[in-house]
């Protein structure tokens, strides 16, 4: 058993007072004894409400520390009385909390019945595996998402973000990832709601009830409501959570995170509020630090992974933002949700151009699926250099190579869009999943001209390749019987 699956007994539990309270931050005075360790837990007991957990983050002086709190401390009072854990926080892992939702610190928060008193129990604080005992795998985990297999695989064990700014659709990417994932995928899911609204929270519940797919997942939420300190912590929880399944069980865990930026921000809201100076651009200057103690955690370790797919947002669709670069270095697949693909209704609007992954390697993915990516990328590359030219002079002015190069690209985007299953409640279109082999075999039949003739709405929101044609078919028949 890993020394972190202990929970740590405390010979003496410190006794401190409440010094002063600055909104989530609280300064405890202990007069007698030594001050509990950086990252120890204190408890506030409150008779009308649950008690308060308090971590404590900085040691003022010989007998004051500051401490952020996971809870709201209204009505907390100068001299009420804080005990000390004389260990961090512990969250309950395992079985028991498999088809719940719970939130930071692991009280269950679905009406449902308490978690057993057996339960076990982790620290949300853990160094990640050492590279020696690290194992890593080149499996593609794949997602049913034509753009996504096709131009950007994922990796079992790695970890993929998605990018964007708002509205351009990532919330709605994650939950059509979690609902494949979870059908496809003979594992635990863990999913971390970091800032999420009240209403997201209701609807994922609602719908792992109605699938049927909630006893495989355990869903850790720290609500945009909540004080800092929860949004900051809840991602560790569910990583917590997360490795016990991985080490102590064997299993592989799928870990969803949205919003990681939302992490980032509420570390900036707690460093603030502990007097730290900002870094650039407002940010902590711990920020490195805080999202590499995260991102290094997850991993694969004696053959079972933590495979990691999170959304981040993109303040102001600026890429070059401190938190963006930070956390993209840390991925092995980025996904880059663009505004102007958005604009023009291709959804997933994921640019092909600006996305990445490090498994698009003929050694890993395959030589055919390589060159048709490869293949892919380039028309679209090229139908973007030549968009100013046509947008000023026409179509009519590019050479014909070029102009069968914007046809091609214009039908490619077109069949890289795709009907969601979770959005079919407000679209009507009933939504798909194009296995790997058929998003290929469509590519190719478009790069070599087999939907020339064909209109380019044939190709848009549609599967495989064959629900295009039986498309286009459509249309035809139906011009032809218009035509009198």
């Amino acid at each position: 058993m890993r020394e972190t699956d202990k929970t740590t007994k405390t010979t003496t539990q410190a006794t401190g007072t409440v010094h002063a309270v600055r909104g989530a931050v609280v300064d405890v005075v202990f007069a007698e004894g030594p001050l509990p360790p950086i990252n120890a837990a204190l408890v506030v007991e409150r008779k009308e409400t649950a008690a308060l957990i308090l971590e404590v983050h900085s040691h003022l002086d010989l007998t004051s520390l500051r401490a952020v709190a996971f809870q709201s401390t209204a009505g907390l009072a100068r001299g009420v009385a804080v005990r000390a854990t004389g260990m961090p926080v512990v969250v309950p892992v395992g079985d028991a909390v498999l088809g719940r939702l719970v939130d930071v610190v692991g009280h269950p928060q679905d009406d449902g019945p308490p978690l057993p008193a057996d339960t076990p129990r982790r620290s949300i604080h853990a160094r990640p595996p050492s590279l020696r005992v690290q194992t890593r795998t080149t499996e593609v985990f794949e997602t049913g998402i034509k753009v996504i297999d096709l131009l950007t695989p994922m990796a079992q064990g790695g970890r993929a973000a998605m990018f964007g700014g708002a509205g351009v659709g990532k919330t709605v990417l994650v939950m059509e990832l979690i609902r494949a994932m979870v059908e496809k995928y003979e594992g635990i899911s863990v999913f971390a709601g970091v800032g999420e609204r009240s209403r997201e929270g209701h609807e994922l519940l609602s719908e792992m009830q109605a699938s049927g797919v909630l006893e495989r997942t355990v869903l850790v939420y720290g609500q945009m409501n909540e004080p800092p300190g929860a949004r900051w912590r809840a991602p560790l929880t569910a990583l917590t959570i997360s490795e016990y399944f991985r080490d102590q069980q064997q299993k592989n865990v799928l870990l969803l995170m949205d919003n990681v930026f939302r992490f980032v921000q509420a570390g900036a809201e707690v460093s603030s509020l502990l007097g730290r100076l900002p870094s650039r651009v407002g940010y902590q200057p711990t920020l490195a630090s805080e999202v590499a103690g995260l991102q290094e955690r997850i991993a694969s370790v004696a053959g079972s992974a933590v495979t990691a797919i999170q959304a981040a947002y993109v303040p102001a669709d600026d890429f070059t933002d401190p938190a963006v670069t930070t956390i993209s270095s840390h991925m092995d697949c980025v996904i880059v949700l663009g505004r102007a693909q958005a604009a023009e209704g291709f959804y997933p609007a994921i640019d092909p151009l600006a996305s990445s992954s490090t498994l698009l390697d003929p050694l890993v993915v395959g030589h055919a699926h390589y060159q048709t990516a490869e293949a892919v990328r380039q028309a679209l590359a090229r139908f973007r250099e030549l968009t100013d030219i046509i947008s000023l002079l026409g179509v009519e002015e590019l050479s014909t190579q070029d102009r069968l190069i914007v046809k091609r690209a214009r039908r490619l985007q077109r069949f890289l869009t795709q009907p969601f299953m979770v959005t079919e409640a407000f679209t009507g279109t009933p939504g798909t999943s194009v296995a790997l082999r058929d998003t290929l075999n469509g590519c190719r039949a478009i790069l070599e001209g087999a939907a020339d003739d064909w209109a380019e709405s044939s190709l848009y929101m549609v599967g495989t390749f064959a629900d295009a044609r039986e498309k286009e078919i459509a249309i035809r028949d139906t011009l032809l019987g218009a035509t009198p």
